[in-house]
C-alpha cells in the first residue's frame, strides 16, 4: 500500500495515470505531453509499475504502458473509504450489516 501512496503522491505520476486512462502509450508518447525528458518519464513509469498501477509490454523497439484498472480502482476506493468522513460511517454500517447477516 505504501508503494501506491508513494506513486500517487507525485503530480506528474497522477498526470501520467490520467493520460493512460483511455489509451496505451509509449514512454516517448507520454514524454511528448510533458516538459520532462524521456528518462524522467521512464523513472515515473517505473514507480507506477512497481506500485502495480501500470503494466508494460515490449513490442519491437517500444515499450507500451497501460493502466491496471482493477488495481487502481480498488486502491482508490479503499483509500477513500478510510479518509472520507462520509464513507467511514457507511463502512461501519456495512460491516455491522454483514456481521448481522452472518449471525442470522
Amino acid at each position: 500500500m505504501d508503494k501506491i501512496f508513494e506513486a500517487l503522491a507525485s503530480t506528474p505520476r497522477r498526470k501520467i495515470l490520467a493520460y493512460l486512462a483511455e489509451a496505451e502509450l509509449t514512454a516517448g508518447e507520454i514524454a511528448s505531453r510533458f516538459d520532462m525528458t524521456k528518462s524522467a518519464v521512464s523513472q515515473h513509469l517505473g514507480v507506477l509499475e512497481n506500485a502495480g498501477l501500470v503494466t508494460s509490454e515490449k513490442r519491437g523497439q517500444y515499450v507500451h504502458y497501460r493502466l491496471v484498472p482493477d488495481h487502481l480502482a480498488n486502491a482508490l476506493n479503499g483509500y477513500l473509504q478510510v479518509v472520507c468522513p462520509v464513507s467511514r460511517p457507511l463502512k461501519r454500517e456495512s460491516a455491522a450489516l454483514a456481521a448481522k447477516k452472518k449471525a442470522d
